[in-house]
């Protein structure tokens, strides 16, 4: 999409200042983002570093005309996924590695972002509909979801285990039969462990019961009460979870299945997946996607080559 008609990109430059270093800040929203406490999240924060992100004129003439005239991106977000989105303590503000991403990539399109709290199962739907212009929430691209929108990838994660600090409950996650593991609906991780319940019952041994919750803080919470034995997510998620628990959680065994998290495009919008995907490879040349996963503490994840739709394997 062109901008003719409009000033120049360069007319319209303006810097954006993103805060980093809100994992600071977000370490004491643990308790609260599980039903409890209080305080305003944002001692400190003045404090922080910061990144300055300059709008790029030719990656904005990549971006489709009717998001120039909006002059922003419209993002559903699933916001109870610390340390990939989740609300401040003031209930308002998105915060996060993937909006601090997904924000600097904005400010490289000249685009502001608006994010809107959604259902995770219900951002893709949001997204085809029209409803949202992005959806980002540490989708995993696969197969499935490929032929339903365009993705384009910007960080890898794989799937992780964790459990009370101890496990007390002697949890092997290759042989969890009979436990109770808690996950977050509609996530990858729901289908595994159904596969690993289903092969408990093949081989003669009690199921795994499932304990599916619609925000993961609430999964994890179930963990640290002894309510639930165990739960598994996202690497990333499973460590920040360990890490602001105080030591009452811990993870169990490697991480495993690494894939890449992808920013969720309409299908027939591949003109913005494009211009999202250069932007983000703008972001790694220029260091400043390395400076927000180091400041959240994820950068294990780190990827070189954004790409629209990437070859996954099942």
């Amino acid at each position: 999409m062109t901008i003719a008609g409009h000033p120049a990109p360069a007319a319209r430059r303006r810097g954006r200042i993103y805060r980093m270093g809100a994992l600071a800040a977000g370490l004491a929203l643990f308790a609260t983002a599980c039903g409890g406490g209080g305080g305003d999240g944002d001692a400190g924060q003045e404090t922080t570093p910061k990144v300055e992100v300059e709008a790029d004129a030719e990656l904005a003439a990549m971006v489709p005309q009717e998001y120039r005239d909006a002059g922003k991106l419209v993002i559903g977000v699933n916001a109870e996924y610390p340390p990939g989105e989740f609300m401040k303590a003031d209930g308002k503000t998105v915060t996060g590695f993937n909006v601090d991403l997904l924000d600097a990539a904005a400010g490289k399109l000249d685009l502001e972002t608006e994010w809107k709290p959604s259902p995770f199962d219900a951002i893709i739907t949001g997204v085809q509909a029209g409803k949202f212009d992005v959806g980002m929430s540490s989708v995993t691209i696969n197969e499935e979801r490929l032929e339903q929108v365009n993705m384009v990838s910007y960080y890898s994660a794989g799937t992780q285990w964790f459990t009370q600090k101890g496990n007390p409950q002697s949890v092997d996650p290759d042989n969890a039969c009979g436990k109770r593991v808690a996950v977050q609906k509609a996530t990858i991780q729901v289908e595994d462990v159904k596969e690993r319940s289903e092969k408990c019952v093949d081989d003669g041994k009690a199921g795994i019961t499932i304990e599916q919750y619609q925000e993961q803080t609430h999964a994890t919470e179930s963990v640290v009460s002894g309510k639930n034995d165990a739960a598994l997510a996202d690497t990333p998620v499973a460590g920040y979870a360990v890490k602001q628990t105080g030591g009452k959680l811990e993870t169990l065994g490697e991480q495993y299945e690494s894939a890449p998290y992808g920013a969720v495009i309409n299908k027939d919008d591949t003109e913005l997946a494009e211009a999202i995907a250069a932007a983000y490879t703008s972001l790694i040349e220029d260091g400043t996607y390395s400076s927000i996963l180091e400041e959240w503490g994820v950068e294990a994840g780190a990827i070189t080559t954004p790409a629209v739709n990437p070859d996954v394997d099942e």
